[in-house]
């Protein structure tokens, strides 16, 4: 199955399969999600304004190949579980979690955040590597070394430096610290050909429209679609208005 279509847009058949197949890994490793998680299209077009902290905080699905047309490389498979909205004072969470799905060397495009700060945990499967440099004033990538927390306990580490969280361990993340993390090749759950780890964020409050500094022109938050069959679910971005 193909990521993109001539254009070079991810394909909704590679959202739905991405979709099914992390239903699957979270089945599998017995880490339950709330009901909306499975709904599809006609139940959110059944929910009333009960529902609209899920819509106006973008929880839920989000597949996002951020414009690379790479989606198998430089891509994302996320579930946004709970978070607020900045300067909404109906939604006032400070904090944020969600559940990443990663396969073996499947990352986000370089980026950091100059308000969130989060933690990685690695929750189960494989191991997440993540890689660090800390950002200077301008947003370039620091030659100087730095210090982190990996499960309390802090480090000094070296710009480009790789940490290696196992199951159970985590790193926080601060403003400012450029990073990139993935499933480490060779480890984690075998569905369909690849491996699979699962690990979570938390995080303060989440701002992917504002928040998201990448390294490379690609970087897009949200992906550019091509319909090449029916949507199966809504991303976190797509949902229709309350009626």
């Amino acid at each position: 199955m193909n990521t993109v279509n001539q254009s070079g847009n991810l394909t909704r058949s590679i959202i739905n399969k991405s979709i099914d197949d992390a239903l699957h890994l979270i089945d599998t490793l017995g880490f339950p999600l709330p009901p909306f998680a499975q709904w599809r299209c006609l139940d959110w077009k059944n929910a009333d304004q009960e529902y609209d902290e899920i819509r106006e905080c973008m929880l839920g699905w989000d597949v996002t190949d951020f414009g690379s047309k790479d989606f198998e490389n430089i891509g994302r498979v996320l579930f946004t579980v709970r978070n607020g909205r900045p300067g909404n004072k109906h939604y006032p969470k400070e904090y944020a979690e969600k559940l990443l799905i990663d396969p073996e060397n499947q990352r986000a495009p370089a980026h950091y955040h100059k308000s969130k700060r989060e933690d990685i945990i690695c929750r189960a499967g494989g191991n997440i590597l993540v890689q660090l440099t800390k950002a200077d004033e301008s947003g370039f990538p620091s030659k100087k070394s730095f210090t982190v927390q990996v499960d309390g306990c802090t480090k000094r580490i070296e710009p480009g430096e790789i940490i290696r969280l196992i199951p159970g361990r985590s790193i926080n993340i601060p403003p400012w610290y450029i990073h990139q993390f993935w499933g480490e090749e060779g480890t984690g759950i075998s569905h369909d050909g690849k491996r699979y780890t699962l690990s979570s964020e938390i995080s303060s409050v989440n701002d992917d429209q504002n928040d998201n500094f990448f390294l490379t022109e690609s970087g897009e938050r949200f992906p550019r679609i091509h319909e090449d069959e029916s949507r199966k679910y809504y991303l976190c971005h797509e949902y229709p208005a309350s009626e």
